[in-house]
């Protein structure tokens, strides 16, 4: 009986990673607190001022830009190294 041939695979080896790290820019990081202050500030001032301020023609728009705004820093967030 005739022997198979013996398939013969290359030894796998994983890719090499960039000997430089990642690093994030200089204003991600105080951009992210920014948005993250801002927004709870926003909310914060909406609800202690009785609903009237920060920007009283949007009415309950203001907690719109204050959620969004604490979104936004938690996107940049997910971009830090």
């Amino acid at each position: 009986m005739p022997k198979s041939h013996v398939r013969k695979k290359a030894v796998y080896t994983p890719p090499q990673r960039s000997s430089k790290a990642k690093i994030s820019p200089p204003w991600l990081a105080p951009t992210m607190l920014a948005c993250l202050i801002v927004g709870l500030a926003w909310i914060a001032v909406y609800y202690i001022s009785g609903q009237t301020l920060p920007v009283s023609a949007i009415h309950q728009w203001n907690l719109v830009v204050g959620f969004g705004l604490i979104v936004a820093g938690v996107m940049l967030a997910t971009k830090w190294h």
